[in-house]
């Protein structure tokens, strides 16, 4: 009988005495940050993301349904800590090549935190020579710069610190700094085995004091079907990227002036 009782206490371990923090999150994304989740070794995820207008104009727009953005992402694992992906959204008709790659694990006894870096080099090919004479290549450049800190805290709570450096080479505002600097934070929150309610905001740390745009704060819950995970969420910012949601959010919560959409994300 005893011997029965070590045998199952091992199933219930890793082998090699390492026990890891797992599902701190179940997309890709919490809402418009990236979450510390990474595809797996040679999983192929396709996320299909959809931010609609503004809802503050109600029927005239089909609250927001006539202006619709769409981004479409492909993620690949090389391995279950590295992770590249290749995108296109409508927003500014951005391209944008990632990185994304885990540096430390949540353990159980031993690192209290899970750190994943991200990396992105973003094409803004809405720029056309027609309106910029003196339009460059290198003008149409923008890059992203991340370090995402999550900590699950327990079975169904987890939150993230996400530091950020961005930098456009072509900006809005001409006060505004090329180079910026935001802190993201971000969470989860289980309520039933396959939902969670999701939020994050960004706090934007050198915005031209004439900027228009504003600080971006999202809300959302996540659906988990089998092999996909369905996001749905409001947010003040339109754009899916991080140069766009963090530099770009001209929404305001407190008018209704907020973008319903959705993520639909499927594993192959």
């Amino acid at each position: 009988m005893q011997a029965q009782d070590d045998l199952l206490n091992e199933i219930d371990t890793d082998s090699t005495g390492t026990a890891y923090a797992s599902a701190a999150f179940k997309g890709l994304k919490i809402v418009n940050f990236e979450s510390t989740k990474l595809a797996g070794n040679n999983e192929l995820k396709l996320i299909v993301s959809h931010r609609f207008g503004s809802i503050k104009n109600g029927i005239d727009t089909f609250f927001g349904l006539d202006n619709a953005v769409t981004r479409l992402n492909f993620v690949y694992g090389i391995t279950d800590a590295i992770n590249i992906g290749v995108s296109r959204s409508s927003f500014l008709k951005v391209y944008d090549v990632t990185t994304k790659y885990r540096l430390v694990r949540q353990k159980k006894s031993g690192s209290p935190f899970t750190i994943v870096g991200f990396n992105a080099v973003l094409i803004n090919t809405s720029l056309e020579k027609e309106n910029f004479p003196l339009l460059e290549f290198i003008d149409k450049l923008g890059y992203t710069m991340q370090f995402l800190i999550s900590r699950k805290i327990n079975q169904d709570f987890t939150l993230e610190l996400a530091p950020t450096f961005f930098h456009d080479n072509y900006v809005v505002i001409n006060e505004q700094n090329n180079s910026q600097f935001a802190l993201g934070l971000g969470g989860r929150h289980k309520l039933g085995k396959r939902w969670s309610i999701n939020a994050d905001y960004g706090l934007h740390l050198n915005r031209a004091s004439n900027s228009p745009f504003k600080n971006p704060l999202s809300i959302g819950f996540d659906l988990e079907t089998g092999g996909h995970v369905f996001q749905l969420h409001f947010s003040n910012a339109q754009a899916m990227n991080t140069n766009g949601f963090l530099g770009q959010a001209d929404g305001d919560w407190s008018i209704g002036d907020i973008y319903f959409g959705f993520n639909l994300s499927r594993t192959f």
